[in-house]
């Protein structure tokens, strides 16, 4: 376990990408005093801005993740799609990884992820891999209709997922993702969806945070309310399922669970995010440790901290509005910030698209219902726009 930290030489860390979750990691690294390099295409990238130093690379550059081996005690991410060759070599000469790069490739496949999951008891929805139109149609006749048809890879946000109301849409379906490696899932009548932040440590320590309750809007998240608003055995469930699901990968960092909770009060894993995750936001302002300490604390064999929910918190991302391309602009800062509890975060995205979550706020207050109206009415004020509009 890391017992002292020396200011020369620092301790080192790499974080390959260098988006917002890399920026905040960044942040909560820099408290501690450690030296970070972000590996990132993009010149400036937000967590530049804040980092020791960037090697601008694709993600899929095995040389560059190979030199950040040089320069680091250990390397994390902010993301699962990464070139795994390059990290397993890494591993093999003795370098710290975490998550490894086994796990990397496990959650990377989202069809080996749900095999993975399911025959270890954790509880997913029905699931089944498909190739072509009559494969979808053959698992439609046993799942029935809507169902998720989603990439096997690279999807993100709600890109690489398309729901099948119906026969008719198959083809479309196909069409719509490229007729790339598919996986269809039952489609699941939850009665909500929630996600879990869990950290393991080195040692095997698990931690969970309070259960978020979530809302999506053309499947990007857009609003997450903690606590969540579910029975007691519910949020048991879900954090037994979260601990359980990082401890089946032997974790070490900070996992993102999502789950459907179905109308019955039982829980379902969707997806694992082996990183922060966007659902976790609210821990910077409403926890005791936020999820990006959490993450620096047991990467780096540090103890982890206390995830106690400070106050009830309402968090809600910042998207690109429709029609808006180009240098970003959030406008509304000064009437959103005069609410009380408003915490306000633009990432430092220099251009702004349609859908592309440029920033976040979270509310706090000694109640929930606080929250969520200071929220809406904070929601009022902030746009991200551009000067130039489409």
């Amino acid at each position: 376990m890391l017992d002292r930290i020396p200011l020369y030489p620092p301790y080192r860390i790499a974080i390959v990408g260098g988006g917002q979750l890399g920026k905040m990691m960044t942040v909560a690294a820099k408290q501690l005093g450690f030296y970070v390099t972000v590996l990132d295409p993009t010149e400036r990238s937000p967590a530049s801005q804040v980092a020791d130093r960037q090697v601008i690379a694709g993600f899929n550059d095995g040389e560059a993740i190979r030199s950040l081996a040089t320069s680091a005690d250990v390397i994390i991410y902010e993301f699962e799609h990464i070139n795994t060759a390059a990290l397993r070599a890494l591993e093999a000469q003795g370098c710290l990884l975490f998550p490894s790069a086994l796990t990397l490739e496990i959650i990377q496949d989202k069809l080996r992820q749900k095999k993975f999951l399911a025959e270890a008891g954790i509880p997913v929805p029905l699931f089944q891999g498909v190739n072509n139109i009559e494969g979808l149609q053959e698992t439609a006749a046993v799942f029935g209709y809507p169902l998720m048809l989603k990439a096997r890879s690279g999807g993100y946000d709600g890109k690489g997922n398309f729901l099948v109301k119906d026969a008719a849409a198959c083809a479309g379906a196909f069409t719509a993702l490229g007729a790339a490696e598919l996986m269809v899932e039952q489609f699941v009548p939850f009665s909500c969806e929630v996600s879990v932040i869990v950290a393991r440590g080195r040692h095997g320590e698990i931690r969970t945070y309070p259960l978020s309750e979530n809302e999506h809007r053309e499947n990007i998240l857009r609003r997450s309310i903690i606590p969540a608003r579910v029975s007691d055995g519910v949020r048991r469930k879900a954090q037994e399922v979260a601990a359980a699901v990082i401890s089946l990968f032997e974790g070490v960092g900070v996992f993102g669970v999502e789950m459907f909770v179905t109308r019955e009060g039982e829980v379902l894993v969707n997806e694992v995010a082996p990183r922060p995750h966007n659902s976790g936001h609210y821990t910077i302002e409403a926890c005791v440790t936020s999820q990006f300490e959490q993450h620096i604390r047991a990467t780096c064999g540090l103890p982890l901290g206390d995830t106690s929910l400070l106050q009830p918190a309402v968090m809600v991302n910042l998207l690109g509005e429709k029609g808006h391309y180009g240098p970003a602009v959030l406008e509304g800062c000064a009437g959103a910030l005069a609410l009380p509890g408003v915490h306000l975060h633009f990432y430092g995205k220099h251009k702004t698209v349609p859908q592309r979550k440029m920033g976040h706020f979270t509310v706090t207050a000694d109640t929930l219902e606080k929250a969520l109206a200071i929220a809406a009415e904070a929601e009022k004020y902030l746009r991200v726009v551009s000067e130039r509009k489409e």
